[in-house]
């Protein structure tokens, strides 16, 4: 390993979501616990811009910025850059960790100049790191041949037994789910919010019953949801929660008994795994790319995978399968922290550092 003037591993992180910061986190904290030295250079947010192709510019120069700065004070054995953006202007060549390439989220004019930039990234890069292997799929062909590819999964982890105690929720040794559905909105039409919202008031119209039941809508302030027009102040049934710490989301998830999206389309799908995690039955509509939870999903239940959000609901929430939650942890073991540690320590590390 590197000696005290030098670092093993240098993460330049584009953090442009909570998500993706947490990911970069979860990555340092991984590469440390196999005897990295791990630093992370972040990039500042620029300011808003109009469009993706000008948006995406102004993030890579961002994250060459935080590299250069790092680069040009210590030496750096080997660079990880979190994104196919973060590499675009990239300061040296370096592994590439990426959830999608922009070939397949940034079509027509929104990639018109990031797609070819990026392809030559991929295949500059002196290894690839997709989330899963739908993400690899979507990479050019000559980049993602086996012997300079390593699919790395984001760690995913139940928080349930971590925050199940001194909250007065339990009932008979297990958490009361007092919330019928949650949903994470931050970016409202790709995450489909317009159609969990219309499937939702449909099904409440037909339990009258169940008045008190509520859709909680994370992710998204209630303000711009209202300047939507996709929901109404005050409107009943329907509560939007905004954004959220990552422990009062991870909270909420436990006490949800389902959680619904509407993806138009799914780069990987983390608040989907996080939801499975946390014992939510998942109900989705299949989505465009490599969604990584949607093959989970529907091995657990394919009743509550399809276009057909409203009937998913009801059976989600009238008929659940009573071992859902159990299949569900086993499902996700290839995404446990220690299913992830040993791909790092076994196969990431030494190949970074060879």
């Amino acid at each position: 390993m590197a000696g005290a003037s030098a670092l093993d591993v240098l993460i330049v992180s584009l953090g442009s979501t909570s998500g993706l910061r947490a990911a970069d986190e979860e990555l340092a904290q991984s590469l440390r616990r196999a005897g990295a030295s791990v630093a992370i250079a972040a990039s500042r947010p620029p300011r808003p811009l109009r469009t993706l192709a000008l948006i995406d510019l102004a993030w890579a120069r961002a994250a060459r910025t935080a590299a250069e700065a790092e680069l040009g004070r210590r030496t750096v054995a080997a660079v990880i850059y979190s994104s196919t953006t973060a590499a675009l202007l990239w300061p040296r060549p370096g592994a590439i960790r990426f959830d999608a390439p922009s070939r397949g989220n940034r079509p027509g004019r929104h990639g018109l100049w990031q797609r070819p930039v990026e392809r030559r990234r991929l295949r500059q890069a002196s290894l690839l790191l997709p989330w899963s292997e739908g993400g690899l799929a979507e990479a050019p062909a000559p980049a993602r041949r086996r012997d300079r590819a390593l699919v790395l999964p984001v760690s995913v982890q139940s928080t349930t037994e971590a925050g199940s105690a001194g909250d007065g929720r339990e009932d008979s040794g297990e958490r009361q789910r007092d919330i019928a559905v949650i949903t994470y909105a931050a970016h409202p039409s790709k995450k489909g919010l317009d159609r969990v919202l219309a499937a939702w008031r449909r099904v409440r119209a037909e339990r009258p019953s169940q008045a008190a039941e509520e859709l909680l809508i994370a992710g998204a302030p209630a303000e711009q949801l209202q300047a939507a027009g996709l929901v109404a102040p005050g409107e009943p049934g329907i509560r939007v929660v905004g954004m959220l710490a990552a422990s009062d989301y991870r909270a909420l998830l436990r006490r949800a008994r389902v959680f619904a999206c509407a993806p138009r389309r799914e780069d990987y799908g983390i608040a989907q795994l996080e939801a499975l995690a946390d014992g939510c039955l998942l109900v989705t509509t299949p989505a465009p790319g490599p969604y990584a939870a949607l093959p989970i999903a529907r091995e657990l239940d394919s009743r509550l995978i399809g276009d057909d959000l409203q009937s998913a609901l009801r059976s989600a929430l009238d008929d659940p399968l009573p071992d859902y939650a159990a299949r569900a942890q086993r499902a996700l073991a290839p995404f446990s922290r220690e299913a992830v540690d040993r791909l790092v320590a076994d196969r990431l590390l030494p190949r970074l550092l060879a």
